[in-house]
């Protein structure tokens, strides 16, 4: 089912033709492509309250700058729709984080239309400023412009990059989408900060007098506006206590603004075009403009709802007759609950994603025992930390893609000072629609190799459980790590009596003749299936699910290559020095010959699509085990 646009979207293939029209229309063009949105994720489904957000925004930006000659950078990425759709993408939006189809997110290689791949948060300001300084270092005249938002500026890059815009001399713009949201909502001092600025209303009628005066005076030159901006300045120093915390980083302030009024928004454009320098425009909008359940309901909900109905705004829930596995996530979050409940030194943190993580269970009945910290990964880290050198037992529930971004905390804070923090790291392995930025493809390499750290990882509900119940007994070293992936697991009675795992101890699941697979996580269902089909066929093979990358089983694998010469390991993370990777090396310590194949993601970057078929294009889907288990047979008969 293809959507059709309204008239005006309909001829706009390029920001050219958005330009071509008088700006009256601009109001019809923001209503048709808010309603093409809606329209199409309702149907497909997709990120949503955040590009409804920012439609009069992204018109207007089209209709004033000159892209893609001006650049302009997404942050973060899911508030991008509109532009796809406006750059030349409409055709072609139905197949939206759909396999083969248009990335969820501002994709370099996609569009010139998209300047910096942006999936991650908070790195808009650091990616614009640097090709405004390329801009300024080879003499090109061009327009940089981040637009920051939905969160993005908890970020301590986000920080790092306004500092050095300050002092750049550089023709950058950063707009602050600021719609107190990110995933869930906005949590700190910068979230109080600008929720001052923006109810003040006394600063905010003498603001708008002060516009009104700027677009005045604009014709008479730059020493009327450095009058008119000196007037500003001071109306904020003496009626905002902080008002002036951009202008301390040497940013020119304007707003805050209507982000919904495209009208004045293109007026504001057009006069900051012309005003060189670093600057920082505030647009207040709201997640969800325009359909109304998003705007009254639960913008966590609305954030991605997957697919629903316009009308009513009921979401499509799909139905089941026997009783469902649950999501890892949740069984993540009531567990922690269930420990927290029997050990008080037990203390949850996440990074903004209460909600995506299952944390928010924690944080809603024991509000002072579960900490969102923002979108601030390294100070989650470094923070759990310092809950560890006092004694208490610091959960930190990252996604695997977003730990990346603390990596330098887990090793330099946690282990080097060898403190027991405990890691869970959720979305392990391809994360589906959300493409590569979010795959939790490289974990299991990037912990393994770091000393004073434990790296597990479970099949099911109750292997996280034990693991969950082994980190928190006392131990009084070594950071913990529990990786598991998205989606639902496999026990639909999943509350299961806590057990004790001995750190560093595999388990046999299946014995079994010439051939033995070795599996890590919750990949190793798929073994499972395999061999049980492999037995219907009459061939037995073995299975043992490790558990631990880190340490390994030695006394198992001594087992398995004593009996085995044809070894198949799989893995849902990258094969370079990955699980596969950590058996090869204990195979040439000990002295060992077999012939090894390893399944896992291989060393390119994998594009979008449901989990299942990523597995498929990577060949550790069940079927392609069993064509390598086919293969590692055959060979055996051809050599006997």
């Amino acid at each position: 089912m293809l959507i059709t646009p309204g008239k005006l979207l309909a001829q706009i293939n390029s920001p050219d033709d958005v330009k071509k029209l008088d700006q009256v229309q601009l109001v019809q063009l923001c209503d048709e492509l808010r309603q093409f949105i809606i329209d199409n994720v309702s149907v497909y489904g997709g990120h949503f309250g955040a590009s409804l957000g920012v439609v009069e925004l992204t018109v207007a930006l089209h209709y004033v700058f000159n892209t893609p000659h001006d650049q302009l950078v997404w942050d973060v990425g899911h508030q991008a729709y509109g532009h796809k759709i406006l750059t030349g993408r409409k055709e072609t939006f139905h197949t939206n984080r759909i396999y083969g189809g248009l990335s969820g997110f501002p994709k370099m290689k996609e569009s010139p239309y998209d300047a910096f791949g942006v999936g991650h948060s908070s790195t808009s300001v650091s990616a614009a400023l640097g090709m405004a300084a390329a801009s300024k270092y080879l003499g090109q005249d061009r327009q940089h412009i981040a637009v920051i938002g939905d969160g993005a500026l908890t970020g301590g890059i986000a920080f790092e990059g306004m500092n050095h815009a300050g002092v750049s001399d550089t023709n950058v713009l950063i707009i602050l989408n600021d719609n107190c949201m990110s995933i869930d909502p906005n949590v700190g001092a910068l979230k109080d900060y600008l929720t001052d600025i923006t109810t003040s209303r006394t600063y905010n009628k003498l603001k708008d007098d002060v516009w009104k005066l700027l677009g005045k005076l604009s014709a008479f030159g730059k020493s009327a506006q450095e009058i008119v901006s000196k007037v500003e300045n001071g109306i904020k120093s003496t009626l905002l206590s902080q008002s002036n915390f951009f202008e301390s980083l040497n940013l020119r302030y304007f707003g805050p603004v209507d982000g919904h009024d495209v009208d004045h928004l293109t007026m504001i454009l057009n006069d900051l075009k012309n005003i060189k320098g670093p600057k920082i425009l505030h647009c207040v909008t709201i997640k969800g403009k325009g359909y109304g359940p998003a705007e009254k309901g639960n913008a966590t909900t609305w954030h991605a709802p997957g697919t629903f109905d316009k009308i009513s705004g009921e979401i499509h829930k799909k139905t089941h007759d026997t009783p469902q596995a649950p999501k890892y996530q949740d069984v993540f979050g009531h567990t922690l609950v269930e420990l927290a409940r029997k050990n008080d030194k037990i203390i949850g943190i996440t990074p903004a994603m209460p909600s995506g993580s299952s944390m928010n269970i924690m944080m809603k009945e024991m509000p002072d025992r579960a900490f969102d910290v923002g979108i601030a990964e390294q100070h989650a880290v470094t923070f759990s930390a310092g809950l560890a050198t006092q004694g208490l037992i610091p959960f930190c529930n990252i996604y695997s893609s977003f730990m990346q971004r603390a990596y330098d905390q887990v090793i330099h804070d946690v282990c080097i000072q060898n403190l027991p923090v405990n890691f869970c790291l959720d979305r392990a392995g391809f994360a589906g629609a959300d493409g590569p930025t979010h795959h939790g493809a490289y974990d299991l390499a990037y912990f393994r190799c770091i000393p004073n750290m434990i790296v597990a990882a479970p099949m099911n509900e109750s292997e996280l459980r034990n693991l969950m119940y082994t980190a928190q007994l006392p131990r009084k070293e070594k950071a913990f790590s529990i990786r598991y992936p998205r989606g639902q697991g496999m026990m639909p009675d999943w509350r299961t009596p806590f057990e004790e795992i001995r750190i560093g101890t595999g388990r046999k699941l299946r014995d079994g003749d010439d051939l033995a697979i070795l599996t890590i996580g919750h990949i190793g269902n798929y073994a499972t299936e395999v061999c049980e089909r492999l037995l219907k066929k009459n061939v037995e093979i073995a299975h043992y699910d490790m558990r631990f990358v880190k340490p390994l089983d030695e006394d198992l694998l001594h087992e398995i290559f004593t009996r085995y010469k044809k070894v198949i390991t799989v893995e849902d993370g990258c094969i370079q020095g990955g699980f596969g990777t950590a058996v090869l090396e204990f195979m040439a310590d000990h002295n060992y010959t077999a012939e090894v194949r390893r399944l896992g993601i291989p060393d390119r970057v994998v594009e979008h699509g449901e989990q299942i078929e990523l597995h498929q294009e990577c060949g550790f889907d069940p079927d392609g085990i069993e064509r390598t288990v086919t293969e590692l047979m055959e060979s055996v008969s051809r050599t006997v």
